[in-house]
């Protein structure tokens, strides 16, 4: 994720907070439980990275050491230094040396999104994050919502949820399927204080026809198949949270009936003419635009209106790698790997994948992968599920230039034209170092 794109998970305010470049300590490939780290660099013109007894940052003056306790580096591994055009790396002569975005390198500047490699441990190099102060440097991503992350703008949008969460403004989720919706969600009712119970509602996988009976309950035959009286979901979730997930999927019959229930705050089940008063808190989900499908006009501009209190849309995994390392870890503990560890070319993998079904994925692949290796490193091998980005298919004149089209049509903006070839911003990266192309001279 680039300075560009992060306004997915910035706040409103992101453009008046403060911005600097973050160094991030991803993976550890011999102790993936202990997460990620991070160091911001404003007040910094150097940071040393080296091997340490244990995992620790020390700032003094202008200059950080990095110690981290991984076997194959060296004691003064490499250096990172700012200059006039930005910060570089210099290896330090270490014994195994060092590689950004997996190719070796002894001297080089720092894009972006650059993969940084050090014996056993995956870093990550970010430019104009936003940010709220606070300490320098952090050990450990806090857990938010259910959520743990380490970048500062994210963070910035899952405190604005916390705050949020005991009000009753209704809040629309978006992202992509994987990006952790529902969990934000049931986060969200667990700080709410409220005593009843969160309702989800899978939008997308409510019969056709029974929708409004699903949602609102009927009385005994009030249509063919009624047998019983039911309640209905929205009934279900009295005094507690309504999530309805993929929104944008219901029927336009039942939007009108759902605008009137959150307008009234009462419920006319199938077949009753009496309303009953309900005290819900509405969430929705969708990985779809809403605001998209309401100019498209298939979804309820007045409905949007009522749900959309607030809106916050959760980013990608492949925008977010820097929380690969705390998402793994989570993995591990949930699937009785607390005690595993991988290999370093595997550790490089799970960082650089693209991640296409998100933080779902992920998941699923550490759990398969501890069975695959039985107790033994995990090792690329056992990494079945991951989406590494496939090479390029063609010869390397035809990708130079249709690389220098898209870098000329959008200027050089390096998100623009991942966006525009659909490969991760990284790789963009990698090609441009091939082919000695600086996105500066585009602009």
């Amino acid at each position: 994720m680039t300075a560009e794109t992060e306004t997915a998970v910035e706040p409103a305010a992101a453009r008046e907070t403060p911005r600097a470049d973050h160094l991030f300590v991803i993976l550890e490939a011999a102790r993936p439980m202990a997460g990620g780290a991070r160091l911001r660099l404003d007040e910094l013109d150097e940071i040393v990275l080296g091997r340490g007894d244990d995992r620790e940052i020390v700032i003094a003056g202008r200059t950080a050491e990095v110690r981290i306790p991984d076997k194959r580096m060296s004691t003064t591994h490499a250096r990172l230094r700012r200059g006039l055009a930005g910060w570089e790396l210099d290896d330090a002569g270490s014994k195994n040396g060092s590689r950004i975005d997996g190719e070796p390198a002894t001297r080089a500047p720092l894009d972006d999104g650059a993969r940084i490699e050090l014996g056993q441990t995956a870093l990550g190099f970010r430019t104009g994050l936003a940010h709220a102060g606070g300490p320098a440097a952090i050990l450990e991503g806090p857990v938010v919502l259910g959520i743990s992350t380490l970048l500062p703008a994210l963070a910035l949008r899952l405190d604005e949820l916390v705050r949020l969460a005991p009000s009753r403004v209704s809040i629309v989720i978006g992202g992509e399927t994987g990006t952790g919706k529902e969990v934000v969600a049931r986060g969200v009712h667990a700080a709410s204080g409220r005593t009843g119970a969160m309702i989800a509602v899978n939008c997308a996988a409510l019969p056709a026809g029974l929708v409004e009976a699903e949602l609102f309950g009927h009385r005994k035959g009030a249509f063919s198949g009624a047998v019983d009286e039911r309640p209905g979901l929205v009934r279900a979730a009295d005094r507690g949270t309504l999530l309805l997930d993929e929104v944008g999927d219901l029927p336009a019959a039942a939007q009108a009936a759902l605008l009137r229930v959150l307008q009234e705050r009462e419920v006319v089940a199938v077949g009753e003419t009496r309303p009953v008063a309900v005290d819900v808190r509405v969430l929705a989900a969708s990985h779809r635009d809403l605001a998209g499908l309401v100019a498209a006009g298939t979804f309820r501009a007045d409905l949007y209106a009522r749900l959309a209190g607030h809106v916050v849309t959760l980013p990608p995994l492949r925008e977010r790698r820097e929380d690969v390392g705390a998402l793994i870890a989570g993995a591990l503990a949930r699937h009785g790997g607390a005690a595993a560890s991988f290999t370093a070319e595997a550790a490089a993998r799970l960082v650089a994948s693209a991640w296409a079904l998100n933080v779902r994925a992920l998941d699923k692949a550490i759990e398969a992968a501890l069975a695959l290796a039985a107790g033994a490193p995990i090792g690329v091998e056992h990494l079945r599920e991951v989406d590494a980005p496939p090479p390029p298919d063609e010869d390397d004149d035809a990708l130079r230039a249709r690389l220098i089209a898209r870098l000329t049509e959008h200027r050089g903006n390096v998100t623009q034209v991942a966006r525009a070839m659909g490969k991760a911003r990284m790789q963009i990266q990698r090609w441009m170092r091939r082919f000695a192309l600086d996105p500066a001279k585009f602009r």
